[in-house]
């Protein structure tokens, strides 16, 4: 573990945001251990070449405890966009879990994004917070194959644990479903690994799946990725460096036929796939007792 300094933690999205219209973004950590082969936060771009050691944010609660305390105007806070909030540090500094702890005190929404199921440790915060602004809790999934994701996650906890944590979740009432993404061309893009994933979100009670039929690549994951591909299956390494090159949106093969298939098997288990569609259902503002009370008196009045 490596402590770095941090002078602002809460940091205001571009407005209107369309990634499931957060307002703020918090990162605690920087890094992340899962291992992902695939993982766009290995790029250059993004000034962390030692991507693999967990850095921590030097006083970041505090930090966080001061801005939100400024804020006139509230919001939901999404987390995981750069780095695991539940990697396998949080166990011991918690800082995720003081970050919804400050979400429940300050009267902030979450959105969270994750592969870990210790996210469950925080399953009463998640259902306080839940009681007076949004929570969202997105599970990042790219197969259910076990096999396949020992070899392109190596360390993260298995998709049968992740599924289990979404169905406790959804279960305790949380808004909770999967980021589809990335689907790796070659590899996971075959329709019925789509239709497997699919039923089993479904059966473990996703509200949700946005997916993205393809994966990113540029300098310094690209390499990192044909690295551990060509390891694995040269002979996959060179079809992934023949189609694609130096491109930065690798696409599976005929997504729109993919996407099709992909939104019939959703309709047949009730599961949301458009952006809007789930924005709209978790930022749903839940009813109380007296106000369906009063739903139900002014309807009388109207006769």
């Amino acid at each position: 573990m490596t402590v770095i300094p941090a002078k602002q933690i809460l940091i205001r999205t571009p407005q209107p945001n369309w990634w499931f219209s957060t307002d703020f973004n918090v990162n605690l950590y920087r890094g992340c251990t899962h291992g992902c082969i695939y993982c766009d936060s290995r790029s250059v771009c993004y000034g962390d070449p030692d991507f693999d050691t967990i850095k921590v944010k030097e006083n970041a609660l505090e930090i966080l405890t001061l801005q939100m305390r400024k804020k006139r105007v509230k919001g939901v806070i999404m987390t995981g966009a750069m780095s695991d909030p539940y990697n396998p540090l949080e166990k011991k500094l918690q800082l995720t879990k003081g970050l919804l702890e400050l979400c429940d005190f300050y009267r902030y929404g979450i959105a969270i994004t994750t592969k870990s199921d210790l996210v469950i440790r925080d399953l009463e915060l998640l259902t306080s917070i839940s009681k007076h602004s949004p929570v969202l809790v997105m599970f990042s999934l790219s197969t259910v194959d076990e096999s396949l994701s020992s070899w392109i996650e190596p360390k993260a906890p298995s998709p049968a644990r992740r599924l289990l944590a979404m169905q406790k979740l959804q279960e305790a009432g949380i808004f909770t479903g999967v980021l589809l993404m990335p689907v790796l061309p070659f590899l996971e893009d075959k329709p019925q690994q789509i239709r497997d994933l699919v039923a089993l979100c479904g059966q473990h009670g996703a509200k949700f799946i946005y997916p993205w039929f393809g994966v990113t690549m540029r300098e310094g994951n690209r390499e990192y990725f044909l690295k551990k591909l060509k390891r694995r299956d040269p002979e996959m390494a060179k079809r992934y460096q023949h189609r694609f090159g130096n491109s930065y949106f690798c696409s599976i093969s005929r997504p729109d036929q993919m996407m099709e298939l992909f939104k019939s098997e959703c309709a047949r288990y009730g599961i949301l796939n458009q952006m809007q569609q789930i924005v709209k259902a978790y930022k749903k503002p839940k009813e109380s007792p007296k106000s369906k009370q009063l739903d139900i008196f002014d309807y009388s009045l109207d006769g």
